[in-house]
């Protein structure tokens, strides 16, 4: 089978993920800093479980179909600690963040991390959108 068979079908459903998994952390992330308990609920949770579990298995996927490896392309390496530092500023936005000012900075935190993960997937450069 011809690697661009595989590649771009993957490569646009890596992308629709990455939509689909930022925009609702966003309007979820909104929700919670509003007061909604709508946010936590667990069919919602577990939506974006799986949508973040097809996303993590799809970059792992283009990272074996082209050879890829975080540790001797930086900026693969540079956007997988960013992912580790979204996931964890996630979890401060959505659910462990006890104050609405904690909430609110950990929410644009990671907002930023998602957008300069972008910016570097776009640039394949460590410095991303700076290049």
């Amino acid at each position: 089978m011809d690697l661009g068979t595989i590649y771009l079908p993957l490569k646009h459903t890596h992308v629709t993920l990455v939509t689909l998994s930022l925009s609702t952390f966003a309007v979820r992330g909104l929700g919670v800093l509003a007061g909604g308990r709508w946010p936590l609920r667990p069919v919602l949770r577990r939506a974006t479980m799986a949508v973040d579990s097809l996303l993590l298995a799809s970059g792992a996927a283009l990272w074996a179909l082209l050879g890829l490896n975080p540790l001797q392309q930086s900026w693969l390496g540079t956007k997988l600690v960013l992912l580790l530092l979204y996931i964890a500023l996630g979890t401060v936005a959505l659910k462990r963040g006890r104050r609405a000012r904690t909430r609110a900075a950990a929410v644009a935190a990671a907002l930023v991390c998602a957008g300069m993960m972008v910016g570097i997937a776009l640039a394949h450069h460590p410095r991303g959108w700076l290049a």
